[in-house]
């Protein structure tokens, strides 16, 4: 079942083209990489995606329905989430609070100011289970600037799975994490994600070939191939403009 269709989909700013002519699609539970150098349009294509910002041209399709000019809060509420490659957390608040709020924030329950942001069992029990994933649930009073950058990267993509999402988009999951800490990640997505679709972009390579099912390369705004990661890493293409051509 196709779950997200880009087609033609065109992006400039300034006369600058960022992204030009995109086409195409994921299926669902499919593990997606998008690869590319830097400047080549991977975050500007999230954005679009995601609708923080409209595309020049071209169509978005998720689950069948023609998103192309809906707003970002209602493209969550069908199912689309997405991490961000800096992070976005309330540094000043608990763990548990970054957590409660995110849950809170994807649905339509009316809150009353007069009770404690704890005081509601079935987001505190969700933000429980949420935590428990990725062992951070003794770190929950802890305040966001007390955890680790590594631990600050599982919080987000938790934040991610907050909504429930159908397809889940990662901006560059990996940046700034150890060998270790990415190979966690690796996990997370494995076991916790495993009936979500998840399109991610990343320059680690070595997270793309182990996770990724399919590789999309991205080159000056244009997609000039896609495959395996087995025909990605042989294509005399890819080895040219982004891996690097052997003399």
């Amino acid at each position: 079942m196709e779950v997200l269709r880009v087609e033609h989909l065109s992006q400039s700013f300034g006369g600058l083209s960022v992204l030009e002519d995109i086409s195409f699609s994921i299926e669902a539970s499919e593990k997606v990489a998008l690869i590319g150098p830097n400047g080549a349009g991977k975050t500007t294509l999230f954005n679009v995606l995601t609708g923080f910002i409209p595309p020049k041209a071209g169509r978005i399709y998720l689950l069948g329905h023609d998103v192309t000019h809906m707003s970002s809060h209602r493209r969550i509420s069908l199912g689309l989430s997405r991490s961000f490659q800096i992070n976005t957390l309330f540094s000043h608040l608990s763990l548990l609070t970054n957590v409660l709020l995110a849950i809170q924030g994807v649905q339509t329950t009316r809150y009353q100011l007069i009770r404690p942001i704890t005081a509601y069992k079935g987001n505190f029990d969700k933000a429980q289970e949420l935590l428990e994933l990725v062992g951070l649930w003794g770190e929950r009073d802890s305040p966001i600037t007390a955890l680790s950058h590594g631990q600050q990267r599982q919080v987000e993509i938790i934040l991610a799975l907050a909504s429930k999402p159908r397809v889940i988009l990662l901006d560059e999951p990996s940046a700034g994490l150890t060998s270790a800490e990415s190979g966690n990640l690796v996990h997370m997505v494995r076991n916790f994600m495993g009936d979500s679709t998840v399109f991610f972009c990343a320059h680690d390579l070595d997270l793309v070939f182990s996770l990724a099912e399919r590789v999309v390369v991205l080159y000056y705004g244009q997609i000039v191939t896609q495959g395996t990661p087995e025909e990605i890493q042989i294509d005399p293409k890819v080895r040219e403009i982004y891996l690097g051509t052997e003399r």
